[in-house]
């Protein structure tokens, strides 16, 4: 028989101490090599060859690879694996190309894929498609699936009707442990994945629900009303679907019971699509700070990405040209004391820097929620007095630097105010624009970046060469 090893032996404190073995970045996908026989088994036409390379792949990966793919490369890829596209494959392909795909699909492997979903995952699949390409995939559902996706489809876009699936587990309020494990066993339409048993009144009206690990752990005869989550709380069919994602992240909920205009019990939502909401919020916040839009990397054409990035920098084209005035005004000053050419930039930069950093603070605690009327004032005080005391830092720096370089304490005296000057507007306007905007209905991701830096640098330049013009001159 073997020793026994207590906790803290010298076993154990090996095994603690031994190196974690070395792990690629990549190790969560495909390998290259895996990807030049998928490539070469495509190339070749031998459907067995790919079959047998994609079957230990989850859908997730497979979707990736459809999406990598462009034009007679997809085309010939979904002719030779059609038969194996399933409902979870199809609901992992990006949106950007889900109408290509489906048009390569024959016609009875996309009714089969269909049926296998979720209403939900139905409903993603087809709220951006053409009436007729929408009208198809309808007609190859059951008449109960049929019109539970109809029912998401009535309520608004982007709202938690659209986001819910009709799929829902529910029981009576009266029921105890044992006649809720009895139904579940009896019942085959349930759910392939489920977190909750909802508990409903005559009226369908939820009232509280289970989790299925508390369920299993109570005595058949415990009522379910005994043994609710503190965590219930209902959603309205017609919330924001951010609204949502953040309640789930906010209240670390794992489903919400969604509820119509009367309170009866429509749908449910759960976490995985609640934090799928949550990932585009956040991918559509950083890519509007960027001013490039819904841009894909992956599957946008040339023109579309031109079409979507000309726009922005027209725009910052024009405040360019509007910061450049501000120079022009003072190019006698600049002229006749050539050093000001070397150092404004220094000062236009750093001010760009700095209001950048308190936009990207901003814009996100908006999106999150974190930053209301009620401590709004507090951290713009904060970014304010932030910005002050780093204009001194910075004014010290570029003061002696100024010095050392032009012999100047004049000078150096001018780039140090200006220093403070604007990086403390920088940080005022880098939450104060967003704040306005978001006040005025606009998207404070989308529009902010190019008023901050056109404040940054109108700023930058006419306190620098205006300070210079009346010191040096």
């Amino acid at each position: 028989m073997a020793d026994h090893q207590e906790p803290g032996s010298e076993a154990d404190e090996a095994q603690a101490a031994a190196p974690a073995p070395d792990r690629d970045e990549d190790d969560f996908l495909p390998r290259r090599d895996l990807l030049d026989r998928i490539d070469a088994a495509v190339e070749a036409g031998d459907t067995d060859a790919l079959n047998a390379l994609l079957e230990p792949m989850h859908a997730a990966d497979i979707a990736d690879l459809i999406e990598r793919l462009h034009g007679a490369g997809r085309r010939a890829f979904l002719t030779l694996y059609s038969d194996q596209i399933d409902g979870e494959i199809l609901s992992e392909i990006d949106e950007a190309i889900r109408e290509d795909v489906l048009e390569y699909l024959p016609r009875e492997v996309l009714a089969e894929a269909v049926r296998e979903m979720d209403s939900d995952d139905v409903v993603d699949l087809i709220e951006d498609l053409d009436e007729p390409e929408r009208a198809e995939i309808l007609a190859a559902l059951d008449d109960s699936d049929r019109a539970a996706v109809q029912q998401s489809l009535a309520y608004p876009e982007y709202s938690a009707g659209r986001l819910m699936q009709s799929e829902v587990v529910t029981a009576a309020e009266h029921w105890t442990v044992g006649q809720t494990i009895d139904f579940l066993r009896a019942e085959e339409w349930l759910p392939e994945q489920f977190y909750h048993i909802i508990l409903v009144d005559p009226r369908r009206h939820p009232i509280g629900y289970v989790t299925l690990g508390r369920l299993l752990a109570s005595r058949r005869d415990v009522p379910l009303r005994d043994i609710t989550e503190d965590s219930f709380r209902t959603v309205s069919a017609y919330a924001e679907e951010g609204d949502v994602a953040y309640a789930f992240n906010q209240y670390h909920l794992i489903s919400a019971p969604v509820v119509d205009s009367d309170d009866r019990l429509v749908g449910v939502i759960t976490i995985d699509d609640a934090m799928s909401v949550l990932d585009e919020e956040h991918e559509e916040d950083i890519l509007r700070l960027a001013g490039v839009g819904e841009e894909s990397a992956i599957t946008d054409s040339v023109f579309e990405t031109m079409r979507q990035r000309l726009p922005w920098l027209m725009v910052n084209l024009l405040t360019a040209i509007f910061a450049s005035l501000v120079i022009a005004i003072f190019d006698e000053t600049i002229q006749r004391v050539v050093a000001l050419a070397v150092l404004m930039p220094i000062v236009a930069s750093m001010g760009g820097n700095a209001g950048t950093q308190t936009l990207t603070v901003a814009v996100r605690a908006l999106a999150t929620k974190s930053l209301t009327g009620s401590n709004v004032w507090r951290v713009v005080r904060r970014e304010a007095i932030v910005g002050v005391l780093n204009g001194l830092a910075f004014a010290l720096v570029m003061g002696l630097v100024a010095w050392i370089w032009f012999d100047g304490a004049s000078l150096a005296a001018v780039i140090g105010i200006a220093m403070v000057v604007n990086l403390a507007v920088a940080a005022l306007a880098g939450i104060l624009i967003p704040l306005g905007l978001e006040k005025a209905g606009a998207d404070p991701a989308l529009a902010s970046g190019t008023f901050v830096t056109t404040v940054t640098d109108v700023v930058g330049f006419f306190a620098f060469l205006g300070l210079a013009s009346a010191v040096l001159l």
